[in-house]
Parts: structure tokens; C-alpha cells; sequence
């Protein structure tokens, strides 16, 4: 796991300030190579001004995380921390469409705060939208459904945390109706009558998260709101401009939109940011994978440790959460037709034993990543009913 632990130049000689100007009651200068190698570095030069007072976030509360990729880091190690997530109300036994909301089924690819704020007001105020604005991850139409809205809302009236993770500005719209697309608009639908793209400046962001939290705050005063800024990059920029430039100008003003929002509620002490960004940007010299977006699993542990330590009153040890997750694998993988990618898509999900599979019906596995269809669904669901029948252990000493 990474310690974040920041490796050093060559010339790490104290610098000096000027002693003649008034620095205000608050000033905290530029960390130097020497401090970002400190011990508790990632608390004293990033995380500062930022946490709770106190960790709040119990495994009696449900969290709903989604926005960018990002937002399956963080869902998946909740759940592996026994936290309970809107796909995972279903492993538990909390029957509902939960699994097919939009805001689990596609979380990690409403990417931008139009696609954000359309949920919620789609949710709970009942905005129509007039075209087909939403995609998932293969291009297909997201319906408007109302068993769907009903579902999202019944999910959002169920959770007391919500963890929005903002991914780009860039974004594609239609010319009829100026509305925002999730993501670009797949090739065989694309009209350049119809289509376009722009970068959403600083003051749309703004008002979409202003817009988020007043919703929230209407129909769940009580709720935790935190917004992250992913620290994965632009895949491509369709702007005629270098990804690198472009990306960097995406993530600045999504940062400024978290910071108009904070600032404009000093009062709200269940609203929160967490600087993912900053942690991965400025205390990780190689971050990212060899593709230069993804970051590198021991950097996530190490961002989730921190989130941890701050933010769950409960948790296991890291040692105690692999050897429980390592437990959980194995006796999935003892269902027949269960290989170890199911298995970990199964885990991922939050299901943690056969009996939970026995207990979920076989139309909510099929949505599961590795369940490739409903017959897929139905063996599973059959094979872990016959291992609960048989009366084995249905958990491993260490998930005991």
C-alpha cells in the first residue's frame, strides 16, 4: 500500500519569507520536498482544513457513491469494509430495484454535474427529458422508466451518505435543447446537426453542485455530502488541443466548482470534500499505471486508508479486510461454474457468502458483472441453493 511518502530532491535547504507582510490569521505555506517526506505528510499538507471533526460513517448507514470510475474504488472497499452500498441493500437482503438504478447500474459513467443533477431532479422532482440523453457502458439507452425513477428515488431516500465523484467538464449537448449527455453520444447516433460539444465553465459546475445540495438538503437534511474530484485523467480530449493541456483545464474547473460550493456553505458540517486529487497529484512521484489514467492499486489502498482513518468509525485492519475478502473468494469459488473472475465480480458487489446468493432473486444477479445472462443467473442462484441445502458452512472462520 502506498505511504505517500514523497521522494526527496537534492537540495532540501529551508527556504525563507519575507518577515514585513501580514499574513491573515490563516496562512500555510507550500510544503517543501523535506515536508512531503514527513511522517504525516498526507494529514498536515493536504488533508488540512478539510476533515470532519470527527469520523462519522457507521456500517448502519447506507452510501451511495457514483460520478466518475473513480466512484467503484471507493464503493467497492466499503463494501469490503462491510459498509452497505445501494447494490449491496440487495445482498443484505433488502429487496427492491436498487440494482437496476441508474446511480448503481452505470455510477461510474454519469461522469460530469449535468449528468448529476439530472438524477436528482429526475429522481425527486420528476423532470421529463424530451430525448435520449443517457447511455451505459456499451452504448445503450438508459431508460426513463418510472420504476426506475422510483427506484433511484427509494434508494436516495434510503441513504445517509452520498459520495459524488466528479470526472470531467467536457462535455457533449444537444443544439435543439442544450441539454448534457452523460458521455459522448455513440457513433451510429451521432448527427453534427444535432451534436455538440463544449467545454461547461466554471459557473454551470457551480450551479449544477449548488443545485445537487439544495435537493439533498430538502429530502435529506440529515445526509452527509461528499464530493471528490477522480484523479483519473481525460482518455481524450475532442478539443483541438493536447489531452494533457486540456485535461488540466477539465479537472481545474470542476476543483473550483467544489470550492465555490464549500465556501458558500461554511455552515454545513455534513458537507464535505475529499482531496483524492491532491493526495495523488502532489504526495505520489508514479501514480498512475502504464497507461497514464488508471491509478495503481497500492496508490487507491493507500487513498482509502486515509479515508478510512478519518472518515469510518469501524473498520478492519487492511491485513483483516485481505484475509476476509481472500476467505470470501474462496468459498464462492467452491459454487460449481464459479471461477475466480465471477468470484470477484460476486465480492465486488457485496455479496460475501453462497447463502446471501440463495437469498437474492436470480433477476437481480443477471446484473452483476460476470453473469453474462439470465440462464447464467438462474445456475448460479440454483447451485448456491443446493450448497445452503446441504448444510455446509455458509462463511470461512475468518468471515465468522
Amino acid at each position: 500500500m502506498q505511504n505517500f511518502s514523497y521522494v526527496m530532491g537534492s537540495d532540501p535547504t529551508p527556504r525563507t519569507t519575507h518577515p514585513s507582510w501580514y499574513r491573515g490569521e490563516h496562512c500555510n505555506f507550500i510544503p517543501s520536498q523535506r515536508n512531503l517526506a514527513e511522517q504525516n505528510a498526507a494529514e498536515e499538507y493536504v488533508l488540512k482544513g478539510w476533515l470532519p471533526r470527527n469520523p462519522f460513517l457507521s456500517r448502519a448507514n447506507v452510501v451511495t457513491a457514483f460520478g466518475s470510475c473513480f466512484a467503484d474504488h471507493v464503493s467497492t472497499y466499503l463494501r469490503e469494509q462491510g459498509y452497505t452500498t445501494g447494490l449491496s441493500l440487495v445482498s443484505k437482503g433488502i429487496h427492491g430495484d436498487f440494482a437496476n438504478s441508474h446511480v448503481v447500474r452505470f455510477g461510474a459513467g454519469i461522469v460530469n454535474t449535468f449528468a448529476l443533477r439530472q438524477q436528482f431532479e429526475w429522481a425527486y422532482e420528476g423532470r421529463c427529458f424530451d430525448e435520449a440523453l443517457w447511455h451505459g457502458d456499451s452504448g445503450e439507452i438508459a431508460s426513463y422508466d418510472e420504476s426506475l425513477r422510483d427506484a433511484t428515488r427509494a434508494l436516495f431516500e434510503r441513504t445517509d451518505v452520498f459520495i459524488l465523484t466528479l470526472g470531467l467538464a467536457e462535455v457533449w449537448h444537444s443544439k435543439d435543447t442544450g441539454e448534457v449527455f452523460w458521455r459522448a453520444i455513440p457513433k451510429e447516433q451521432f448527427d453534427p446537426r444535432r451534436h455538440g460539444f463544449r467545454v461547461s465553465t466554471c459557473a454551470e459546475n457551480t450551479a449544477n453542485l449548488e443545485r445537487i445540495w439544495e435537493i439533498i438538503r430538502r429530502h435529506r437534511p440529515q445526509a452527509h455530502v461528499i464530493v471528490t474530484l477522480s484523479p483519473v485523467p481525460l482518455v481524450a480530449t475532442f478539443r483541438p488541443v493536447s489531452c494533457i493541456t486540456a485535461n488540466v483545464v477539465s479537472k481545474s474547473i470542476l476543483r473550483v466548482a467544489i470550492d465555490e460550493l464549500t465556501r458558500a456553505h461554511p455552515e454545513d458540517e455534513r458537507l464535505h470534500y475529499w482531496p483524492a486529487y491532491e493526495i495523488v497529484k502532489e504526495l505520489c512521484p508514479d501514480p498512475y499505471e502504464e497507461d497514464n489514467r488508471h491509478v495503481k492499486p497500492d496508490v487507491v489502498a493507500g487513498i482509502m486508508e486515509l479515508f478510512r482513518k478519518h472518515y469510518l468509525l469501524e473498520s478492519w485492519s487492511e491485513e483483516e479486510r485481505t484475509a476476509r475478502r481472500r476467505a470470501a473468494l474462496a468459498l464462492l469459488a467452491t459454487l460449481p461454474g464459479v471461477d475466480e473472475a465471477l468470484a470477484e465480480g460476486l465480492h465486488r458487489a457485496g455479496w460475501q457468502t453462497p447463502r446471501e446468493i440463495a437469498e437474492t432473486p436470480p433477476a437481480l444477479l443477471v446484473r452483476l458483472r460476470g453473469v453474462p445472462d439470465e440462464c447464467a443467473a438462474r445456475s448460479l442462484h440454483r447451485a448456491a441453493c443446493e450448497f445452503v441445502a446441504c448444510g455446509r458452512s455458509a462463511q470461512p472462520g475468518v468471515l465468522g
